[in-house]
């Protein structure tokens, strides 16, 4: 399957429940796949705002905002990963992060 195939099979589910975060999580990953950075740019940044626990989204939001050579914001963003991690005792989440925080800053 196409990750156009992808999308479109994303957005039907969507349909149905338009706030699952791991939905609008695949949606903008697939976004990512294609190059759509400000579409997955927009998906994440949504995804943040309205369920900041949804743990996933830190790391690859960053790794887009170093793709686009925003590192400030990536930065940020891991941070402010890294806090929701370690709340949540999401160890391995915080790893990556603070791993992808790390290479990004030293």
């Amino acid at each position: 399957m196409s990750s156009n195939a992808r999308i479109e099979q994303i957005k039907t589910f969507l349909n149905e429940t338009p706030e699952d975060a791991f939905l609008l999580y695949a949606l903008a990953t697939e976004h990512v796949s294609l190059g759509n950075d400000d579409e997955a740019l927009l998906l994440y940044l949504n995804l943040v705002a309205k369920q900041p626990d949804y743990f996933a989204t830190y790391y690859h939001l960053g790794k887009l905002y170093e793709r686009i050579s925003e590192d400030d914001e990536a930065e940020k963003i891991y941070q402010q990963g890294l806090a929701v991690t370690k709340r949540l005792g999401q160890r391995h989440a915080y790893g990556e992060l603070r791993g992808a925080y790390e290479e990004l800053t030293f």
